[in-house]
């Protein structure tokens, strides 16, 4: 299997299945001298880790992070690593597998899921939680993004979930601060919609059904400047980025579709001349990015996850036979999918603008 590596010049190539005994990813071109402690990456990972409330997968991983290779210990603090220019090889084992719960679907395809597509294309499939197809692959992404966030001095990505199903966040309630609270299991920024989505989920999950989700990322301190105006724009390796998370079935930039909707004049960011001598917009429509490249402003992305494709609920399908069949997939599943793609979506985005920071550093010498 073919395309594990994304990235240019900040490079990363995943590794693992779901079911294997470890996954992880190669981070190539990270800059020598990039201080970070062990801390910093698993904080990022335990975010995304299973098991931490009723609304996910009750999987039980503690995604411990080893870096094999690429840093050596601060002289002045051991407890601080520092990379040396060389790859970065981090690795996460896979404690509770549970492999049996997928003995039944060994011939079948499940409606939704990528199984017929591996199955014609390569002519083998792991079964076993999907295999390289399963979201557990994107721990390894989280990992690289870690890093990516400490590449571009300044960069802060946060991401959100602003709507589940028929359900969305009032964003006149958007709280930062409440998005990582411990009181908050779906990583939304409005306090008011948790016992919403929970009531709405639980309904969800007692069905055994599951459901989809919108995720809103923002990062800011992104320098202007970044991106190239026809094949190495900012907003399209973001959203391929973005595209590339299991499930993830659209991607818009700023105002995205909205934009579709509206007039010209409703849709220009207007500028004047601010007190500092720089550009001031008065609007972000555009998602801080215009024709490809960055405009300083915070860059704004979100994407579309679809609801799980496995589900308790009996849908048709077929086997490898030809057999017409009613797939029913045990195991330990998220209803909603989308509430662990928000520390997901942040590394995707944090991966590109490093990559693209290194682009431009390296083509005019200024970043």
């Amino acid at each position: 299997m073919s395309h594990n590596t994304f990235g240019h010049l900040f490079r990363v190539t995943t590794w693992g299945e779901s079911h294997g005994p470890a996954l992880g990813c190669v981070v190539d071109g990270c800059p020598p001298g990039i201080r970070f402690r062990l801390a910093d990456i698993q904080a990022d990972l335990d975010r995304r880790r299973p098991g931490q409330s009723r609304f996910v997968t009750q999987r039980q991983e503690p995604d411990a992070v080893k870096i094999l290779s690429g840093v050596l210990p601060d002289e002045a603090d051991p407890d601080t690593l520092v990379t040396t220019g060389t790859p970065i090889s981090m690795m996460i084992e896979n404690v509770d597998q549970r492999s049996k719960d997928y003995g039944e679907i060994v011939r079948q395809y499940r409606p939704g899921h990528a199984d017929y597509t591996y199955q014609t294309k390569y002519g083998i499939r792991d079964h076993r939680g999907g295999g390289r197809s399963s979201a557990r692959e994107t721990a390894a992404r989280v990992a690289a993004g870690a890093l990516a966030r400490r590449v571009v001095p300044g960069l802060v990505v946060r991401g959100a979930l602003v709507a589940m199903g028929e359900k969305a966040v009032d964003r006149a309630n958007w709280d930062w601060d409440f998005v990582d609270d411990a009181e908050n299991p779906f990583f939304t920024p409005d306090r008011a919609s948790v016992p919403v989505f929970a009531d709405y989920l639980d309904g969800i999950r007692k069905a055994g059904s599951s459901v989809g989700a919108v995720i809103e990322i923002v990062a800011e301190g992104v320098p202007a400047g970044l991106g190239a105006p026809i094949y190495g724009k900012l907003d399209q390796d973001i959203a391929s980025l973005l595209m590339s998370i299991n499930a993830v079935k659209g991607v818009e930039i700023g105002n995205g579709f909205e934009a579709a909707r509206i007039t010209g004049e409703e849709n220009a960011d207007e500028m004047r001349m601010g007190n500092d001598g720089a550009p001031l917009f008065l609007s972000n429509k555009a998602g801080g990015i215009l024709g490809g490249i960055s405009t300083g402003q915070p860059v704004v992305a979100r994407f579309a996850v679809k609801p799980t494709s496995s589900i308790l609920t009996k849908r048709q399908s077929i086997d490898r036979d030809g057999n017409d069949v009613q797939v029913r997939t045990k195991g330990r599943h998220d209803p909603c999918v989308g509430i662990r793609a928000v520390p997901i979506g942040e590394a995707m985005v944090a991966c590109a603008i490093a990559d693209h920071y290194l682009r431009h550093r390296g083509q005019t010498g200024r970043g």
